[in-house]
């Protein structure tokens, strides 16, 4: 039997099952990341009401945003290149298991205690397995797997926001509805993944790869290099738009609608994930070089709209923001990802994971203490803005200092 990179197994290995998998298995791999991706953002429009019971204040809102990217970011650097020995399938069961915990958690919550935990438990299942869901999906078909991984982690953002905030303000049992919801979806998807063929053979070295290390083979550093500074950027503005553009649009619209707060953040990733798909057989550093003026005008624009309060002005600058998002992820995954060998792909992943999850992470709880002991929410959203403008900066700088060391050629 031959594995499914089409390479025998060499000693040590185990081939994988002669069943390829085929479309149903990349859609499958495709639906487990935008639900999981979308329960991360459930919790968002929630937090008000969490603090209103819970009496904690804006510093706690960003702390429990910023736990959840941490407990990723420690996932990815000890889990994230499992799934290159012992399989992607053992990997994405143990972590829907995981999930389900975490929205049992969640569900059954009684204060910020229960928050934690449950933020804890999604980081570490999401971590886990957001490297074997991009290597397997590549796995399966390397173009449409290349776009997936560029597409579908918008939508699921942005559907979790949107749809926990439908259900917070018009279904029954707020604080627990939709995670009763993403309970039924993650067991039928554990359901799936037990028949679904697995996509690459087992390899030893799992112990070695359990070592938390940022390793990236010597023929993709450049790239990655390349790819680096406009993933931490775009990031850095979902970061924005979950941990304080819920209480932004709150205020500026004069809302106390769930479905406005988490309105913000469902436009920023879905049009980043229209941009990313549009822009599919874009050259990556012409999109990149896109997402960087994207990203640089739409923060001017939000920039605008906090300043004069215009509630309007912010929802579309966020469209503009989006495009940026959109652009600028979908570039520099396709700079560095498609270049990957089978079984350094959910490495690869990992790594620059691990970038947009620092790039979310640590700017949102900065802007929780600003937020508290600096100017209060409208000078921190101003301060975050000018922040990202110079991130954007940043970002064209690096891109044309790795170009000029290490063409970038675009993948077939």
């Amino acid at each position: 039997m031959r594995s499914s990179t089409g390479s025998p197994p060499g000693p040590g290995q185990r081939a994988v099952p002669a069943r390829r998998p085929g479309v149903a298995s990349l859609v499958l791999l495709a639906s487990i990341v935008v639900s999981l991706l979308a329960a991360s953002s459930a919790p968002t429009p929630l937090y008000a009401r969490y603090a209103a019971a819970w009496h904690f204040s804006s510093i706690t809102t960003t702390v429990v945003f910023g736990v959840y990217a941490i407990a990723v970011l420690l996932s990815l650097l000890i889990f994230g290149r499992v799934s290159d020995h012992i399989g992607r399938r053992p990997v994405l069961l143990a972590a829907l298991a995981l999930q389900t915990a975490a929205m049992t958690v969640l569900t059954t919550a009684g204060g910020l205690d229960a928050l934690f935990l449950g933020r804890v438990l999604q980081g570490i299942s999401t971590g886990s397995a957001l490297g074997a869901l991009g290597a397997a999906m590549l796995d399966v078909d390397r173009r449409r797997g290349t776009l997936a991984n560029a597409v579908v982690p918008g939508i699921g953002t942005g559907m979790g926001a949107l749809l926990s905030g439908w259900l917070v303000q018009y279904a029954p049992a707020p604080t627990h509805l939709v995670y009763l919801v993403l309970i039924a979806v993650f067991v039928v998807q554990g359901t799936a993944v037990i028949r679904m063929p697995e996509t690459v053979s087992r390899t030893p070295g799992v112990r070695a790869a359990l070592r938390p290390e940022l390793a990236i083979p010597s023929g993709l550093r450049a790239p990655v290099l390349a790819a680096a500074p406009i993933l931490f950027a775009v990031w850095a503005l979902a970061g924005f738009y979950g941990s304080l553009g819920p209480a932004l649009a709150r205020q500026l619209s004069g809302s106390t609608s769930t479905v406005v707060a988490g309105l913000g953040l469902f436009l920023l990733a879905v049009t980043g994930s229209l941009a990313a798909l549009a822009l599919d057989r874009v050259a990556p550093r012409i999109v990149m070089l896109l997402g960087i003026a994207l990203l640089a005008v739409g923060s001017m624009a939000t920039l605008a709209a906090v300043d004069t309060g215009s509630p309007l002005g912010f929802f579309g600058s966020t469209l503009v923001a989006g495009l940026g998002f959109g652009a600028g992820y979908q570039g520099g995954i396709r700079t560095a990802v498609p270049r990957a060998a089978p079984h350094d792909r959910a490495g690869v992943l990992s790594v620059l994971f691990v970038i947009c999850y620092v790039g979310m992470g640590v700017p949102s709880v900065i802007a929780g203490v600003l937020i508290v002991h600096g100017g209060g929410l409208i000078a921190t959203a101003r301060d975050y803005t000018l922040f990202i403008l110079v991130l954007a900066a940043a970002a064209l700088a690096g891109l044309l200092l790795t170009n000029r060391s290490a063409r970038l050629v675009t993948p077939t």
